[in-house]
């Protein structure tokens, strides 16, 4: 199980630190590639490039879910994390408006496109290869490593966007030192790629595979036989995506632009907040796996529904500590939620199409509502004039997702075999 953990989290942590280093750097980005006279504009159509990565991700859940559901996890994984890093270090090597015009920012949404493709058969294909290793009473405390590795993936990710702004100062960090953290994509994926290719299938797979039951087509039959899990199931991670992107990519930029700290102070704040969420999770899988799913759904839901109003006004008061309670507030709701979303993904399909319907759910929902998440709530504070608006639409996101999750089995204690043991006389 250690190298089972070590191997998926790892590869996720290279995974989510490219996708978090876009939203760190996004008032730099918005200099270099959308240059204008006006900086909402500008942050707008940067934001506006983040979403369309997502708009790709469901195509790569689909892509990347049939190829992990017929030749296995592992070979898949691999070349996920290879993709991304690829595209990830090519963002370092673009040249800006300056030099290449209406080209630099196409160049950059074509390597956007390829992040966001890669991505899409990433993370539920890691849940599902550590969770089918996993003791039956205790997926969510083992599955709560992935999440881990995402939120600490995040904070690395603002830990070293803060650090290389202190040393090379605001001017050089605009103008070539924005590169570098993209740069390290290309390393680290190599380094995952070696971890992730070492490891053997998941056993689940391995027995359908031996018996010859890899479903020869798992995405007609995913939606066939599982369109009703996949709404609600969906329904629930939409309050997963919008309260994970709002905590770790957007609340940055909302500490700079209304709270008006400094970038460093802003990168601080997430950092210190995220690795305090990633040290929450294995608790908080613990929890859910003695109180059960619809317990933490709902629960988690709730939370988040009471902690976002105060978290958005600490955010705007401009004090950094403060700022740091308020994003930390905000982080427990999104903790529960990752926590058990990465379960339930697997739990709630069987193994022969486990892998596409867990990332076509899943990347649809963070499609609609995480990758749209900067960019809508920057949308609302223009045209409200309300710093809160962003809140006002987490906590309608939440609200169906309570609904939503109401819909859902409890599935705490069923086996990850259950479809087999269903069946079977």
């Amino acid at each position: 199980m250690k190298k089972v953990i070590t191997a998926a989290a790892i590869g996720n942590f290279i995974e989510w630190y490219d996708f978090a280093v876009y939203g760190y750097l996004a008032t730099v980005l918005a200099a270099n590639f959308f240059p204008g006279g006006n900086p909402t504009t500008a942050l707008l159509e940067t934001f506006a490039v983040f979403a369309v990565a997502f708009a790709l991700r469901p195509l790569g859940g689909i892509y990347f879910g049939r190829l992990g559901d017929k030749i296995g996890r592992k070979k898949t994984l691999s070349l996920t994390v290879l993709l991304i890093s690829g595209s990830t270090a090519f963002i370092g090597l673009l040249p800006n408006f300056a030099s290449l015009g209406l080209c630099a920012p196409a160049l950059l949404v074509l390597a956007r496109c390829v992040q966001g493709f890669s991505a899409g058969g990433e993370y539920a294909g890691a849940c599902a290869y550590v969770i089918e290793h996993a003791p039956r009473e205790q997926k969510a405390r083992y599955a709560s490593f992935v999440p881990v590795s995402t939120f600490w993936s995040f904070a690395f990710a603002a830990g070293f966007t803060f650090l290389l702004s202190q040393a090379l100062g605001p001017a050089a960090m605009g103008e070539w030192g924005w590169r570098i953290p993209f740069l390290m994509a290309l390393p680290l994926g190599f380094f995952g790629f070696y971890l992730r290719y070492r490891l053997e299938e998941t056993p689940v797979f391995q027995n359908i595979e031996g018996k010859a039951e890899v479903a020869p087509s798992p995405l007609s039959e995913t939606f066939r036989e599982h369109w009703r899990t996949i709404l609600a199931l969906a329904g629930f991670i939409s309050a997963t995506a919008l309260s994970f992107y709002t905590f770790t990519t957007y609340m940055s930029t909302f500490l700079q632009v209304v709270g008006h700290l400094s970038q460093p102070q802003a990168l601080l704040s997430s950092c210190i907040c995220q690795v305090l969420a990633g040290l929450l999770c294995p608790f908080m899988g613990r929890l859910s796996d003695r109180i059960g799913r619809r317990k933490t759904t709902m629960g988690a839901c709730l939370i988040l529904i009471l902690a976002v109003f105060p978290a958005f006004m600490m955010g705007s008061t401009g004090n950094l500590a403060v700022s740091i309670l308020g994003q930390l507030l905000l982080g427990i709701g999104a903790v529960l939620t990752g926590i058990v979303t990465a379960v339930l993904m697997s739990e709630l399909f069987p193994t022969m199409v486990r892998y596409t319907a867990s990332a076509v759910t899943y990347n649809l929902a963070y499609t609609v509502f995480g990758g749209t998440a900067p960019f809508v709530a920057t949308w609302l504070i223009a045209e409200t004039g309300n710093k809160l608006a962003p809140a006002f639409y987490l906590v309608a996101v939440c609200l169906m997702a309570l609904f939503a999750s109401s819909r859902l089995p409890e599935t705490s204690k069923r086996s990850l075999n259950w479809e087999a043991e269903k069946a079977a006389p």
